[in-house]
């Protein structure tokens, strides 16, 4: 069953086709039907039907236009002609021979370029005839014809603009004779073996003159125009038009206004060069209006990088006119280059764009404002059904009036960007170059000079909010094109139903009853537009609603209908008016609506001249969408042709296209009110490429254009996302710092970030370039992605090239980059951070303990930290030891990044250096912290087996240095004797320790033990970071799972058998909603429900987590087992053995007390290279050997120790001499300071493995231990020895 067209076009209204894509680029080339347009496509065919007699103004009418559309494509020629002598090959003396070849493959190349030049060439000498001629036809002094209208002047006026431009392009390219001159050659060489040739010849002769010829085009165009009849009467009448039209500022688009300013000069030049009087010109027009003119305007646009300067013309031109050489007057305006300079500054005030913007952005807030309202009063007007008439036709007319405001602010907007790039071309920067670069001024082009380094960075910012103005009020209006077209056509129609049914009408019964002329003039204006059939449209209701009485009662009321005039309505009006208004007379003094002479009332000649203008705007809002593009049009910023031409090169860099370095200046500027606008400089290149196909029609700029767009939207999105990382990681480096530390500050403003809008850039899915449409959020994103992967390389790259201290400045650049992650990710969607930082750590794989971290903190802790680095008991923290290493460490020189790849500016970086400066110089608790969070639960295992392996190495490597020690006692070592005291108790060790031919060997186990008591300590801090995590971590999961501390420090379940409270919680929430009637899936909620349950089950498999301390412990007891019988060998006796021992204790005994002495003897020396770890790894050995007793017994210097108290209860204080204060009490002082820390050490691991209940471990290659049976402990000493009161 088919479905109504009704109801199909109701659901289609349905569907949004509007996204959240911000309007931040300019309008775009749509496909459009045209309700209207300013050329008809009929040519004013239609114009005899009115019976006015215009058929010859017509006929002449569109042959002008003809010519015209002829000579902007001749311009289009001239302005893209490029030198071919350039291309052209040099032969090498061996291809000599092959040079008529050369000069044959020359000619031909040239000949096409000339014969285009020969098509301007006659093109010129028939369009100059032809003006010519129409301007004699109306200069007769007896009235033939009618005419001229005002559409016939204004395209007299446009064909001799097309004419003087061709002239000024002429006069400029300087490629064109170069190429004509290699042309001739070329002709000579190869016409030798041709025939007849002289017409040829003859035609070559032509062109040469005609292009070697300064201003050829117009003074064949003076001889023709002054050939038969003078033409004084009709110049003069196109000097009066131009004169007014620019002094009431008739001419509504910019376009025009120039074609005034650019061929008013010659007008005056060619009216004052006639052999008549060439003074009455200065009757109707004073003098002093056209200086006053060409004074306010002294430079003019003529093409993208050419300008006009009334002044040259007038000066150059009267060299060729010899009578206008004689107006003084005129001769001596100064062209722009001869300005004063308080002139100059004047000028300059008036054309830059700097200088006006402050207004220029209040017109453009008051009208967006007011063209919202506008659009919103006439939507409202379109849903509303049974509208009041008034209020229909006053919205309407609103609208109407808004229109024609949005084209004058467009036109006057754009003329400013056009007269400013004109001023900047009259005036090369000359001394203002940037101090970084190091070109001179000679060095630089010409091009360069005029746009590169011509524009400040206020005048950019300035022009870039300028062009952002037009294209965002061109968007706006072309987007209601539609919506409009109705409302102005209405409004048209009633303008001009108004004025010829009312207002003529009126003027009929007063003003003009008995002037019959002038009255059929009025009656053949009412009867070619008037709409009689919209008095009959109205319902009866309106009709009687608006009929009263009195006055009104005599006025038409007609229907309002969206009929607008065609362009040969409007141009019929137009010459009706002016009839009516000069009579046909082109000598009558005054200008056009000038009251001199005239018999109209003021009144009606002043509502003649308002509807006289209005008709001229009708036609260019009629065509709404061309009027629109042609004011947003933005493409000449890019073209450079004439000084691609005077620098000789191919194409100039990017950094001088002025449409970059408006991109370049918003990236650059971090002025977050432009960022927004940094699309719309990418509108001029869809500009200049739509003016390169279409209206110069030349494939090999529209290639050039592509060229720059390609390269330079590649650099955009590269600066644009260095921008936004940099804002982003500052944002999240700002956010980071600690409040205390800006608290303290008294400039901690510098710290904040000023807020950037990127949302509207990072929604950007559709940017139209070239006619092709690109997802920059894609671009973005991907581009994103990889920035943060080589932020995370570098952090890596910087992390390796430092020692392990530096890890606490790593976590907290992490810290920043994920931070600034997380914002972004808000705005635009990438890659996860994890899954980034697996990429980097290359720990993708499930089966991948390790990571890259991991394996580097390995290397650290194995190459630099544990050789290198000491401990520090009292403060918990290893530091670097004094002594330089014998084997330097390697390790990569620390990369260059930019600013942002740490935290963003420079002042951001100083501050979080700062903070990483406190830890850079030792190794503790922070530091740990910082391992753990970012290994996590994955990677942490690994190193610790890692570390625990090392301990099992070092034992293995360091157990035959201990037997060579072991060897090399004396079969025999009682107690030290009481009777020397410790001066010879020290003497007595030293004799009996004769290791003397073992120092190597003994630093060598020394360091070993030192690198393990170094790994456990490492395990103990460890140990106690990992408790306050996992304390942390159950205080925030109990709750939920429903566990509580117990007495004994157990945990225990609050509710005995019973569910955890998170399970309870979704197993009743599922409960209710499934009982409620209308519930939604059933599905989702039991899943919910079992993933409590599993949840439940993982956190708490968690909570019981071991010690890693303790576990190190087991591993170095069960890796000490191998060596067991050689450093805790059995006693024979089976009593404890003082004198013939060489167990481990012993053998530690004797290197303890060594560097004891040495390090008296050698201050700061020893200790700084082995620091506490030597305690903590003998200590531990001799207490998992179960040799603590033993040690603390038979230790040398705890014997020293018990000496020396013994020596002190028995000698007296006065009896001691020097040498023995002196000499022992430093080493008894390091002795002391050692058994300190034996206990320390003991002690603790009393506490954390007391052997007395340990179940003895082994543990298996897969590190996980292996249960034995309880063993006995080994007898202590103190139960063999006697005790006392025995």
């Amino acid at each position: 069953m088919a479905v109504p067209v009704e109801e199909a076009i109701a659901a289609l209204s349905t569907f949004s086709l509007e996204d959240d894509q911000p309007g931040v680029q300019g309008p775009t080339v749509w496909v459009s039907t045209e309700r209207g347009a300013t050329n008809s496509p009929i040519e004013y065919s239609d114009v005899s039907a009115y019976r006015l007699s215009l058929s010859e103004d017509t006929k002449a009418l569109n042959q002008l236009s003809t010519l015209i559309q002829e000579g902007k494509e001749m311009a289009s020629v001239l302005y893209t002609y490029r030198s071919c002598v350039k291309a052209l090959p040099q032969l090498p003396d061996s291809m000599k021979q092959s040079q008529a070849d050369l000069y044959l493959e020359t000619y031909q190349v040239l000949d096409l370029e000339m014969s285009r030049l020969r098509e301007i060439q006659r093109w010129q000498a028939s369009a100059a005839s032809k003006l010519a001629a129409d301007m004699q036809r109306f200069s007769r002094p007896e009235r033939r014809i009618n005419g001229p209208t005002i559409t016939h002047l204004w395209s007299m006026l446009k064909l001799l603009d097309v004419l003087v431009q061709l002239d000024h392009l002429k006069n400029a390219k300087a490629s064109i004779p170069n190429d004509f001159s290699w042309y001739k050659r070329t002709f000579t060489q190869v016409s030798v073996q041709w025939q007849d040739t002289d017409s040829m010849r003859e035609e070559l002769d032509d062109l040469q003159i005609f292009l070697s010829t300064r201003w050829a085009i117009l003074l064949n165009l003076h001889v023709e125009m002054f050939r038969v009849n003078n033409v004084e009467d009709i110049l003069q009448v196109l000097i009066v038009f131009a004169v007014e039209s620019l002094e009431l500022d008739f001419a509504l688009l910019f376009p025009e206004r120039h074609i005034l300013l650019r061929v008013l000069p010659v007008l005056v030049v060619l009216a004052t060069s006639s052999e008549k009087d060439s003074e009455s010109l200065y009757k109707r027009v004073k003098i002093n209006r056209l200086i006053n003119i060409f004074k306010n305007d002294p430079v003019i646009p003529a093409f993208s990088d050419l300008h006009l300067s009334p002044a040259a013309i007038l000066k150059e031109l009267s060299v060729y006119f010899q009578k206008f050489s004689t107006q003084t007057r005129l001769l001596t305006l100064p062209a722009p280059h001869e300005l004063p300079p308080r002139e100059a500054q004047d000028y300059q005030r008036h054309y830059l764009i700097i200088n006006h913007i402050g207004a220029i952005r209040a017109e453009h807030d008051d009208f967006t404002i007011r063209f919202a309202s506008s659009m919103n009063q006439l939507l409202l007007l379109k849903s509303t059904d049974g509208t009041d008439i008034e209020w229909c036709k006053e919205v309407k007319g609103n609208m109407y009036d808004m229109v024609v405001e949005g084209f004058q602010l467009l036109s006057r907007w754009t003329a400013r960007i056009w007269e400013q790039c004109a001023w900047k071309f009259s005036r090369p920067c000359k001394d203002a170059f940037p101090t970084e670069s190091n070109e001179t001024s000679a060095s630089l082009s010409d091009y360069e000079k005029v746009v590169r380094y011509n524009y400040s960075s206020e005048e950019r910012k300035a022009l870039v909010e300028l062009v952002s103005y037009i294209k965002s009020i061109g968007s706006m209006m072309k987007r209601c094109d539609t919506m409009v077209a109705d409302a102005l056509w209405e409004t048209i129609h009633s303008e001009v139903q108004d004025f010829v049914q009312n207002t003529l009408a009126t003027m009929l019964r007063t003003t003009f009853r008995k002037k019959k002329d002038l009255s059929r003039i009025l009656s053949d204006m009412r009867t070619l537009s008037a709409d009689w059939m919209a008095n009959t449209s109205k319902p009866e209701s309106e009709l009687q609603s608006l009929q009263h009485g009195g006055e009104e009662s005599k006025s038409n009321f007609f229907y309002p209908r969206p009929v607008a005039p065609t362009a040969a309505q409007v141009h019929c009006l137009q010459f009706l008016i002016y009839e009516v208004v000069s009579g046909g007379n082109l000598r009558r003094p005054g200008g056009l609506f000038g009251n001199s002479g005239s018999e109209i009332p003021v009144n009606d000649l002043k509502q003649l001249e308002t509807f006289f203008y209005k008709l001229s705007f009708f036609l260019h809002i009629l065509d709404y969408t061309a009027t629109v593009a042609t004011l947003t049009d933005l493409g000449f910023l890019w073209f450079r042709e004439f000084y691609l031409e005077s620098s000789r090169v191919i194409q100039f860099p990017i950094e001088c296209s002025l449409p970059w370095m408006l991109v370049e200046h918003v990236i650059e500027s971090q002025n977050a009110g432009l960022l927004e606008s940094v699309l719309m400089p990418f509108d001029i290149y869809n500009d200049s490429a739509q003016q390169a196909l279409v209206v110069l029609k030349q494939r090999f700029l529209y290639d050039e254009i592509e060229a720059e767009v390609d390269h330079c939207f590649d650099i955009f999105v590269t600066k644009l996302c260095e921008t936004i990382f940099t804002y982003y990681k500052s944002w999240a480096a700002s956010e980071l710092l600690d409040p205390s530390f800006l608290f303290a500050l008294d400039n901690g403003e510098k710290y904040s970030v000023q807020p950037m809008r990127f949302t509207a850039l990072l929604k950007m899915t559709r940017v139209k370039l070239l006619g092709r449409t690109i997802d920059l959020r894609s671009l973005i994103a991907e581009r994103m992605n990889k920035i943060f992967r080589d932020n995370l390389e570098f952090l890596f790259d910087r992390f390796e090239s430092q020692d392990i201290c530096a890890i606490v400045e790593l976590e907290k650049l992490m810290d920043i980059l994920k931070h600034a992650h997380e914002l972004l990710s808000k705005e635009l969607l990438i890659d996860s951070f994890s899954l980034m930082l697996n990429e980097m750590q290359e720990n993708i794989s499930l089966v991948s303990f390790s990571s890259r971290l991991a394996s580097q903190i390995w290397t650290e802790m194995q190459s630099d930290f544990l050789p290198n680095f000491i401990l520090c008991n009292t403060t918990q923290r290893f530091i670097r030891s004094s002594k330089v290493p014998s084997v330097p460490v390697q390790k990569p020189s620390v990369p260059y990044a930019k600013p942002n790849f740490y935290c963003g500016t420079q002042d951001l970086n100083s501050a979080h250096q700062s903070f990483a400066r406190l830890h850079s110089c030792f190794f503790g608790i922070p530091h740990m912290f910082s391992i753990i969070r970012l290994l996590g639960s994955r990677s942490l295992p690994w190193l610790i087996r890692a570390l625990l392996d090392h301990i099992s190495n070092k034992i293995t490597t360091i157990e035959p240095m201990i037997t060579g020690l072991q060897e090399a006692l004396p079969k025999s070592i009682g107690l030290l004797p009481f009777d020397g005291g410790v001066t010879g108790c020290t003497r007595l060790v030293k004799e009996h320790l004769n290791w003397g031919s073992k120092s190597q060997l003994k630093s060598e186990v020394l360091q070993g033990i030192k690198e393990i008591g170094s790994v456990l300590y490492w395990m103990g801090l460890l140990d106690i970071v990992l408790r306050e995590v996992d304390t942390t971590h159950f205080m925030q999961t109990a709750p939920w799972l429903g566990l509580i501390p117990g007495a004994d420090g157990q945990i225990l379940q609050s509710q005995d058998g019973g569910e955890s409270p998170i399970v309870t919680l979704f197993k009743s929430a599922t409960a209710v909603i499934l009982s409620s009637p209308g519930h939604l899936n059933p599905t989702c909620f039991h899943t919910i429900s079992k993933q409590a349950e599993a949840a439940d089950l993982l956190y708490k498999a968690n909570m019981n987590t071991g010690s890693v301390l303790e576990y190190a412990l087991a591993f170095t007891s069960a890796a000490l087992d191998k060596y067991c019988s050689k450093w805790s060998a059995a006693p024979k006796t089976g009593f404890i053995d003082i004198t013939t021992s060489k167990d481990f204790y012993r053998i530690f005994s004797g290197l303890q007390i060594g560097y004891l002495e040495e390090s008296v003897q050698v201050p700061s020396n020893n200790h700084e290279v082995l620091g506490d770890s030597v305690a903590w790894g003998g200590c531990t050995i001799i207490y998992l050997l179960g040799q603590q007793l033993h040690f603390e017994l038979f230790d040398f210097s705890y014997q020293a120790l018990n000496i020396a108290e013994v020596e002190a209860a028995v000698i007296p204080q006065t009896h001691k001499n020097s040498h023995f204060v002196q000499g022992c009490e430093p080493l008894l002082e390091a002795m002391k300071k050692a058994r300190r820390l034996n206990n320390h050490v003991f002690s603790m691991l009393k506490a954390r493995c007391p052997l007395e209940d340990k179940t003895a471990c082994a543990i298996k290659q897969s590190g996980a231990p292996l249960h034995r049976i309880r063993f006995e402990n080994t007898v202590s000493a103190f139960e063999t020895l006697p005790q006392k009161g025995t």
